[in-house]
Formats: C-alpha cells, structure tokens, sequence
C-alpha cells in the first residue's frame, strides 16, 4: 500500500465518515421525469418501480426510448469542392490567440466546418492546448454573437457601407481638426498588423495605438522593464531544473502570459534529478496543488517570507521558513528558480534571485504576448477625458466591464464624436459606440503572432465567415485605401509580409505547417533592478485581518469566452464547482464569521451570501466557499465573471473586476457582511465517489520510491484461495479470450504528470459531442461528462496518544516543521491534493456487461467496451453495476430542447457537433469510447496505405490524450511491443483502480510521486 494517510474529497466527508454511504444509498433513488410525457392525470411523483408497472417492461419502455431521431435534409453538391471529401476530416495548421491566450494548433474541419482543436505538435511547447483553446471552437457558434454591422443603433444588413462613410468622415475631421484617432486593442503581438498600423499612421498622423488588457500584466512588465530593460515577459524552462520555489505565482496556470506545465512535467520524472516544487501562496491554486511542499499565508506574509529569502541569499535572515527555502536553493544553486507575483516589487526581487543564482531555467527568450503600458493607457484616459479624440477604435475589448472606473469611462466614450466598436457581442462598448462593425473569430481570421524570441506563427481562415463580420485589419485596409479598393485585401497584405518574418521559407509552407522559427530574435539579459525599493515596498505592506488574492480560473480566464457553455460548466479543477465564481475562505475564517457550507437532503451544496466590500467598492450578493488549504486571514475571488449582455451563459456569477485596479492582484481594506441569505453551487465534489474500496489515488514519497522496494509502497493485492494465495491478476472467474490478433487498447494515465489542468475533458467533450445540461441539472449530480478529473485531498491520519508512544513519534512528526503537517494538525488546514482523471476502465471483465438485458452493452475485440445506443432501453442497471461510476444516463434530449437553451437548441450550435459520433437521446446510457471512431478511421487509413499503424499516431486517435500537454495521458496498442503504452504497463508505479474486485481494466495508472522527506515508517 503506498501510504495510510486519509483521504477525503470535501470538508463535509471528512466531518462525516458516514457520508459516502448515504451517497450511495440516493445513488438511484432519482425519480424518472415521468412528467415530461405522461398525460395530466400521471403528473405526480412517481418512482421507476410504478413507472415500470404503468408502462410495463418489456414494449412501453421500449418505445419510449426508441423516440424517432429527427429528419436532417440536406442538399447534396453540385459541384463538389476538390479539398472536400464528404465523410473524410481535413486538418488545418493555424494559431489560436484572442488576446489572452495564445496556441499553434491544429482545427479539425468536416464538410467544412471547424469541429475540434488539436495541438500543433510542430510548436513543441508552443504548440499545446489548455481547457480555453479546445474550446473556442464552440465559440465560433455562439448564437449571441454580433451579426450584422451596425450605426446608430439600426443594423446594417446589406453592407459595410454607411459605417465605412461614417469613419470615413471622422478621420478626415479628425485629422483637420488636430483631434486624436485612436486604435484601442488588446495586446496584439502581429508584426503584419503593427506594419498595417503603420501605414494608418501614414494616411492619419494624429493616429495612436493604445493597448488595453482586462488582465493587463502591468506590474510584471513593469518589473521587466526595470530588470532586462525591455518590456516583454521573461521564458522558463524548467525541464533541467530541481527545485522551483514559488511566491504565489501560478505557473501551472496563467503565469507570465504562458503555462510552464510542459517543462515541469518533463522535470517531474521520478528519479534522484527529479524537480522538487515548493509553493508559498494564499489561495489554493492549480499550481500550490501539484507542489511537494505548501506554504499557506495571508499574501503579506508572502512578500514577506519572499523579502526574508532575498535577505537569506545576500546575508542572512532569521525568519524559519526562509532559512529552510534559502539552504535548499543554495544547494541547487543554477539548478533553482524563484517565481512570483502579486507585484511590480514581487517580480523584481524574483528577477534578482534568479540572476544572483544563475538559474538555467532563465532562457534569455522574450515572451512578446503582453503589451500593455499603464503610463501609455493613463495618457490615453486624460485624451479621452479632455476630448481630445476625435475617433475611438476599440478592437474587441470591453473596457466598460473590465476596468475598474468602468462607469466613468463610458460616459467618456458616449462623447466620442466617432466611436466605432469591433465587437462580437452586444455589450456595454457596443451600446456606448456609434458604430458597430462585428468581429470575427479567430477561426475565420487571417494573421500572423510573434508569440517570443525566434517564434512565428500563422493564423488562418478554416470556415467561410458565418455572419457579416470583418476583422480589424480588414477594416484599416479599408479606412487607408477607400471603399472597393483592389488593395484591401488583408491576406495578399500578409503574404507579402510574412515573407520578410517566416526565416526564409515559402509562404506556402510556413502556412502548411502553421509554425516556424522567425518572427523577432531580440531576447532578455538581466541590465538593471533595484532590489532596496523592492525590499523597501514589500516590507512597508501591511498586514490586514483579511486579503483578497484575485486570479483567474483555469475555464474562463479573463472571462473573454464566458459565453463558452463547455468552459462555464467545466467544473473548477480545485473547488470542483462548476457555473459559478465565488469567495474562497479557510475552514477557521468561516467558523468565526459564522459562514457556513451546508448539505441538504439530496447531499446540495449550499452556501451563505457576503457583501463584500474592499477599498470602499462593493460587491453584493458573493456565494462564499468554503476552501481547505486557503491561508487564514486571506480571500480568493476569480475574474472574468458576470458578464451583462454578452449572451445568456457569460450573465452568470460576480464580476470582480470593480475591485481590480488594473496592477496589482493583492487587495486591502476589506470588509465582509453576512447577507443572511444563501446560494445554491453546483458542485461535484460529492458525487461519482469510489465507495468503501482499497486505495484510489495512490502516493508516495521519492525517498521510498527510490530506496524501498516496490512491495513496500506497491505491493500487488492477493487474496487467500483454496490453493493458497495468489495475485489477484491471477484469479478468475471466466475463461481467457486471445486478444493478440490485432490492436488491444490501453491507456495509462500519470498521476504524477496529470496536473488537473482540464483540458481533456473539453477535448473529450467537444469529440464525443458530450452535452452541457446547465446548472440545475449539475446540482441534481447529472452531468454527462465522459471524463472527470476527480480531486482528492489527502492529510496525515489523527493518531491516539498510546499510538503516539508506541510509534515513537516525535514533536515534528506531531505538530509539522515548515513544509510539513503535523499529525495533530487539521487534515483541512493544509491537504495535499491528487488529480485523478476517470473515465471508462473499458474493462475485460465489465461488471456493466453482464447485466444488461439487451446486450446494449458490450465487449469488443481491441478492448472497449461498446455501447449500441439503439439497444438501450434505459434500464441503468449497467450504472449500479459499474464501480467505477463512469455511466451516464440521458434523463432528456438535451439536444434541441428548450429548457437546455445551449449549443445543441440552435441550428449554429449545432455545427460544432462531430458527424462520426451519434447524438444520443432520451432513455439511454452513455460512456467513454475511447475515441473509437477515432481508432478506426487510423487503422481504415493504415491498412489502405498498406503499412503498420504508428504508435503516434494512436496517440493522437484518442482525444483526451492528444489533448494532454503533460504527457499525463498515454493510449496506444498493446499488441505492438514497442508502444509507449505497453512499457509504461510494466512499470513499477502501475496500478489499476479496485483490483480486487477483479474487473481487469484496460485503463491503469501510475502512483504520484511527492519530493520530499517522508517515510512510510513515520505517519
């Protein structure tokens, strides 16, 4: 067993051990909807047993699941497009980036519609995809997005033209007038796009571009501009380090416009050079629930246990936890990295760090993606302030939402004699704009992103524009040129230009592969920092009762897809809410405020409601949730949430950005009001548990990974039989099949490698046209995810006294040291979290498939188990045999079908929808594939070429695995002895879920490895 420490998947299990029993025994007391199709006179509560004896078994429930699919006519081709295959998809190398996240990926197409997102492997790190880029395929279908230009409030169907007449006409005025035109855009790092604005400023002199970002970066670029005197974001690579100390930076999220995970995994690799990863935060973290060692404090006592580290390096500090972080980075010396943030001085002190330390985790390189300038967007606001712009040009952005003086700002623009906003929803700066021009998606955009130092990438169009939209530089080349000009045509203006930036290949080739080496080559060198202001700053910031640590979250980001429902349903890898942000608290903040999280009958989350108000502003009405492992005396809060009039799923928690003041993401002078009121979460924490069984997630320590023998830490389970005892793999109740002709399926998934990122579960979503069922239908527990990434907490187990004197343990052991839990200590003050993700085990002995009575279900040959979803008659005994909890069963169409106003209920939703993968209906079950249509259409195209199936290329059949930046998630033939699947199966660290009850899955995982010091004999 790897080790005895407890774990628990919410405050309330770990209150009530009884918890998961009473789960198990609501499991399948869900009453059927019978209300939905029964006449008036049935209308009342009824249990599946009398829905049974009223319809009767055998036929009625037959046909009520067996409801007629809907007649789809189409049209076919007259004369067929020649990179058309009907049937057959198309791939296309673009760049994903919508001014907050960038990604060189690959877009699937059907019939030529974009239906998936993949990485584009060419782009190595640059080239991999989190929960947002997957799912900005679906935004491409937003049915609330702008359709038509617009002035004055009237839409223009027929044309642009009275919109370009009327820009037209300010910018001569403007520039005769000596008024300012300004372009304000999110950071837009396209050399073609700054050569286009060039140009503008060419034909109008007075023109200026102005960079604005909801989440502006401001304070890190600042501190760049002061240490490597140049403003652009520093590259990591921690893939040769062996310890990365971090101050609140959320590296494993959005950390310097970029996510390290790809680096930290590869540096993860258990073994003596393993990366060991210390974490000192506030909030509970993406990044703070992957480290070895956690530190919670209040963010003061952050910046200054980062003051005191510094103070360790250049002299000496007295402070404990420092001098434990200053020995450990002194013996890694290059081989360390420092990283934080909270603040300007946050940054400096880390830069200096890593200079005094030589840390080869600093690359030199530039990350080009942030661009935004405080004194430049201040110099802006006294412009707009004094009338001095004569034309506003905002491209894509909502600033009326997202800065904090939001108000002030739109009465200024109201006054904008020619306010023109490209815009993709009828928002705050749509109605504040005279002008409207629609915005297109990045799906049908032509571009180019110099995303850092030696780094191009091309951006192209793979569906024909869906409304009557135009991009920026569209509308430039229209403004510089005049109407019907033969040169407004932006993607002859980027070819040209692209061949100066894409390092001497053909147009034609850099856009095949979507990535190159080119674009800037200027790089970073530490020239500057003043470390006494730093230190001066971040000691002189005083300790409040309570903090507030603003952040994003891994779904919604700067909340610019908020309208995405796949990202507003996902649920948060940490709190495992979904639909909702929300002000995180530790357990002992909310006992003395008397904030509760309480459970209702059917096991609900609920929770009480705060005022809460910080630097005089307040937000009204904020769900409080409960947190293990948040600091006391700090608060969290997501951004990006709350969004009025951007679509019906962006209208949904508290916006918070009134309280961000654009710098810095740590906030003072707070107060909180209990409303008395409460809120309903939509959580799955509590559902989809593995009830009473042996270990689930399994961890151990490097030092016993590395010393004791495997048996110790992972040892095989047996059971006790009439001919003795025997491994458990070696029992069995039916005869052995010969699975060797052909592909055998496995996948392996890493618990060391899976950082809980979620990305899987959007790629698995978006392939398998999984539905979104909306908030209610979450918190009834029915969701209809194929794969969850289940999280659990784990803490040292409570010992007796007589256990403490017959084990001998001693003071440290009991009370923790600095980066450790003691035994005594609360299991929820500072957990240690596991990611897991789950999905079906596809197992070769499937609980599932003996009791179905159609034979719905079923096993195949190269080792799934399949479902015929035309078999199904909803019985679910498929889901109360199944141990894993992976079943999921359609209580409604959730596909055109009102009360599930989503993607799937209108006819532009819907064309996200894979063709290779029925939309299930009514009455039946469904689960994880494993991609095999995926699997199928490889095999179908290797056995026409004649040649063996690849292991890559397997890899890439499965989505969640393709989607997987980590490496975290392996698939592949087991029948092929030199697949990666196959070694990693007879690896030390393997392990499959519930071994002893003898299902034999075809899905194993790996134990997690912790770098640090703890034994199997001391817990």
């Amino acid at each position: 067993m790897a080790s005895n420490k407890i774990q628990f998947r919410s405050i309330h299990e770990l209150k009530d051990p009884s918890l998961n029993g009473k789960l198990a025994l609501k499991e399948f007391q869900n009453e059927i909807p019978v209300e939905e199709f029964l006449d008036d006179s049935n209308k009342e509560g009824t249990s599946r047993r009398d829905f049974l004896k009223i319809l009767g078994f055998s036929t009625a429930a037959v046909t009520l699941a067996a409801c007629e699919a809907p007649v789809i006519k189409t049209i076919p081709y007259v004369v067929k497009p020649h990179d058309i295959i009907p049937g057959i998809p198309n791939f296309y190398a673009s760049s994903y980036f919508d001014g907050f996240d960038f990604s060189s990926v690959l877009v699937k197409t059907r019939e030529g519609r974009p239906i998936r997102i993949d990485p584009n492997p060419a782009a190595g790190s640059l080239g991999t995809t989190n929960a947002r880029a997957q799912a900005s395929v679906l935004s491409l279908y937003d049915n609330d997005k702008v359709k038509y230009p617009a002035l004055n409030g009237e839409e223009q169907k027929d044309s642009f033209d009275k919109v370009d007449d009327f820009v037209l006409k300010g910018l001569a005025e403007s520039q005769a007038g000596g008024k300012k035109i300004v372009v304000l855009s999110h950071s837009f790092p396209s050399p073609t796009f700054k050569k286009l604005f060039g140009d503008f400023k060419a034909k109008y002199p007075s023109a200026e571009l102005i960079t604005y970002d909801a989440i502006p970066y401001a304070a890190a670029l600042d501190a760049a501009q002061e240490v490597f005197g140049q403003r652009a974001l520093p590259v990591y690579d921690l893939s040769s380090s062996q310890l990365v100390v971090s101050f609140n930076a959320d590296f494993l999220g959005e950390y310097n416009a970029a996510s390290l995970e790809v680096s930290y995994a590869a540096a993860r690799k258990p073994g003596p050079d393993m990366l060991r990863h210390i974490q000192v935060e506030s909030n509970l973290s993406l990044t703070g629930a992957n480290a070895d060692s956690r530190y919670r404090l209040k963010p003061s006592a952050v910046f200054k246990t980062l003051v005191e580290v510094y103070n360790g390096l250049n002299g000496g500090t007295s402070d404990k936890v420092a001098t434990e972080i200053v020995k450990e980075l002194q013996a890694k010396g290059d081989k360390a990295v420092v990283l934080a943030d909270g603040s300007k001085a946050a940054y400096v002190l880390a830069h200096l760090i890593n200079q005094k330390l030589g840390s080869k985790a600093f690359t030199g390189k530039a990350n080009f993606l942030k661009e935004y300038d405080n004194a430049r967007f201040n110099e802006f606001l006294s412009w707009l302030n004094g009338g001095q712009v004569g034309v506003l040009i905002t491209n894509n952005i909502n600033p009326i939402y997202s800065h904090a003086k939001g108000e002030a700002l739109k009465a200024a623009i109201s006054k904008v004699p020619y306010s023109v906003a490209i815009t993709d929803k009828k928002n705050d700066i749509y109605k504040a704009s005279k002008a409207v021009v629609p915005s297109t998606h990045w799906l049908e955009s032509w571009g180019d992103i110099t995303p850092e130092t030696g780094a191009y990438s091309l951006m192209q169009p793979t569906i024909q524009k869906i409304f009557k939209s135009r991009q920026l530089e569209e509308s430039l080349l229209v403004w510089i040129n005049g109407k019907n000009s033969p040169a407004n045509n932006y993607y002859d203006y980027l070819k040209v230009n692209a061949l100066t930036l894409n390092g001497g290949k053909t147009f034609n080739k850099t856009l095949y592969n979507g990535f190159t080496n080119g674009g800037l080559a200027t790089g970073l060198s530490y020239s500057g920092g003043n470390a006494a202001q730093a230190v001066a700053e971040l000691s002189a910031f005083k300790s409040n009762q309570f903090e507030v640590q603003l952040y994003t979250k891994s779904a919604i980001g700067d909340g610019t897809q908020s309208n995405n429902p796949w990202l507003m349903e996902m649920p948060d890898p940490i709190s495992r809410l979904s639909w909702d942000n929300y002000l995180t608290i530790s357990p002992k903040d909310a006992e003395t405020l008397g904030l509760e999280n309480s459970l209702n009958a059917r096991m609900q989350l609920d929770g009480d409601l705060v005022s809460l108000t910080v630097n005089g502003v307040t937000l009204k009405d904020v769900p409080v949730f409960i947190q293990p492992g948040q600091a006391e005396g700090s608060l969290g809060l997501a951004l990006g949430y709350g969004k009025k009039d951007s679509g019906k799923v962006a209208d949904t928690g508290i916006n918070a950005y009134p309280i961000f003041d654009g710098y810095n993401t740590v906030l003072t002078n707070v107060k909180i009001e209990k409303t008395g009121s409460n809120y309903e979460f939509a959580g799955m924490q509590l559902q989809n548990t593995l009830m009473g069984r042996y270990e689930i997630a399994k961890e151990v320590s490097l030092e016993d990974f590395i010393n004791k023998p495997v048996d110790e830490w992972n040892k095989p389970l047996s059971m006790h039989t009439i001919g003795g005892e025997l491994p458990i793999g070696k029992i069995d109740l039916w005869d052995a099949y010969d699975d060797t002709d052909g592909p055998h399926f496995n996948l392996s998934v890493d618990l060391n490698s899976c950082t809980g990122c979620g990305a899987c579960v959007i790629a698995c979503q978006a392939e398998n046209n999984v539905a979104v069922v909306g908030k209610e239908e979450i918190r009834m527990s029915r969701d209809m995810y194929w794969l969850r990434i289940d999280r659990y907490y784990s803490a040292i187990e409570k010992v007796e006294t007589k256990e403490q004197i017959d084990r001998g343990l001693n003071a440290a052991q009991l009370y923790g040291g600095p980066f450790t839990e003691g035994i005594l200590n609360h299991p929820a003050d500072n957990p240690d979290v596991i990611f897991q993700p789950v999905m079906c085990q596809h197992c070769n002995h499937a609980p599932c498939e003996t009791v179905c009575p159609v034979a719905a279900t079923s096993h195949g040959k190269q080792g799934q188990n399949q479902m015929a979803y035309n078999r199904c008659i909803g019985t679910r005994y498929c889901a109360n045999n199944c141990p894993y909890k992976v079943r999921r069963f359609n209580w409604f169409n959730y596909a055109l079908n009102d009360r599930f106003d989503f993607n799937m209920n209108n006819d532009l939703g819907r064309m996200v929808l894979n063709p290779d993968v029925v939309t299930r209906t009514r009455g039946v079950m469904e689960k994880c594939s494993l991609c095999i249509q995926e699997t199928q259409l490889t095999i179908l195209n290797a056995k026409k070429d004649g040649r063996k199936v690849t292991d890559a290329e397997f890899q890439a059949s499965c989505a969640c695995a393709a989607a997987c930046s980590t490496g975290a998630m392996k698939f592949g033939d087991m029948n092929d002895v030199e697949s990666e699947v196959r070694s990693l199966f007879n690896s030390d660290r393997k392990y499959v879920l519930l071994e002893e009850i003898g299902t034999k899955p075809n899905v194993f995982y790996h134990t997690k490895i912790r770098n640090r010091k703890e034994s199997l004999n001391n817990k």
